[in-house]
């Protein structure tokens, strides 16, 4: 569907919904997310709020590219170090204080811009979580012998057989989310895609979805650099104080953030420089391209190239336009 189609059906809509305004403003790893966030901050009409994984954690402040204090002292965001990298955040946690930091921000007069790159979150919080069962450490520890005796590969293929949309859409490389989903198959009998349809959002905010995607070569530039950056600026020093810590280990979700993984490695021996550097910026691209993969999925998102500077006007015109 054309972008003017979908902003005259979006004006529609507007009009028609009473609910209070909220904008998602989503896209890969350094395609300016934050820049745009900010400059829009500047009016005093928006309360912000972050929608990234690696940015709730304290002390994941360079590999994480987290604004810095100066930039947050005068932009607060809501969900920015909420958590010690020893914790462990879900989906359902971030909808629950998200919904909550939208609330007060509509209190005080202002609309809510989530800005990040984690679909999952944005995906709990628009679309809703279904009532999936509990999970079962002892389930779980005989998912986790099983890959260790078959290999993760394996599992993968199990459950492309038991749940083919889940399988598609989880990477091989990813056993957390294969043994999550293998999990919640056999306590409940029924795939996690099945149940995970059933979500009802009840979101409370009519919604503006902006994505900003860049030329992928350009964006595989501008992450090499800004990966050069945060070495410059210490990114190694970082996790060798994290790595200190008596309850970090390299499994937690937190350590498991593009550039700490491959920073943790090379602490460890297992990756010289040359190869820490590379993996980090390869690792970067991939996650990139899983969050352009799943942008694209978001069928009522309006999609700009913020390095065309009659796209991002452009960009900026529908946000004032559905403020109206």
């Amino acid at each position: 569907m054309c972008s003017g189609k979908l902003a005259r059906m979006s004006n529609i809509a507007a009009k028609t919904d009473a609910r209070p305004l909220a904008i998602f403003l989503m896209g890969p790893t350094a395609s300016g997310k934050t820049a745009l966030a900010l400059e829009l901050a500047d009016s005093g009409r928006f309360g912000l709020i972050s929608v990234d994984s690696a940015l709730i954690y304290r002390g994941l402040d360079i590999g994480s590219a987290k604004p810095d204090a100066a930039t947050l002292a005068r932009h607060p965001h809501a969900l920015i170090d909420i958590l010690d990298p020893e914790q462990a955040y879900s989906a359902a946690e971030f909808r629950r204080d998200a919904r909550a930091a939208m609330a007060a921000i509509a209190a005080r007069g202002q609309i809510p811009l989530l800005v990040g790159g984690t679909g999952l979150y944005f995906r709990a919080l628009g679309r809703g979580l279904s009532d999936l069962p509990q999970a079962e450490p002892q389930l779980r520890a005989q998912i986790e012998a099983e890959a260790a005796e078959r290999g993760w590969a394996a599992l993968h293929a199990e459950l492309r057989a038991r749940d083919p949309v889940a399988g598609a859409r989880i990477h091989p490389n990813d056993p957390q989310r294969i043994g999550r989903a293998l999990e919640v198959i056999r306590i409940s009998g029924q795939p996690l895609s099945v149940l995970q349809g059933r979500a009802q959002a009840d979101l409370p905010f009519r919604l503006l979805k902006l994505a900003l995607l860049p030329d992928r070569a350009v964006l595989h530039q501008r992450i090499a650099e800004r990966f050069e950056m945060m070495l410059a600026a210490g990114l190694l020093d970082e996790v060798r104080a994290l790595v200190q810590r008596p309850g970090l280990h390299p499994d937690l979700p937190s350590m498991r953030c593009v550039g700490y993984r491959q920073a943790w490695q090379h602490l460890r021996g297992e990756l010289d420089a040359e190869t820490f550097r590379r993996t980090g910026i390869e690792a970067t691209r991939q996650l990139a391209k899983r969050q352009i993969t799943w942008i694209r999925s978001e069928h009522d998102a309006f999609v700009r190239d913020p390095l065309d500077p009659l796209a991002l006007d452009s960009a900026k015109s529908l946000i004032w336009r559905a403020i109206g």
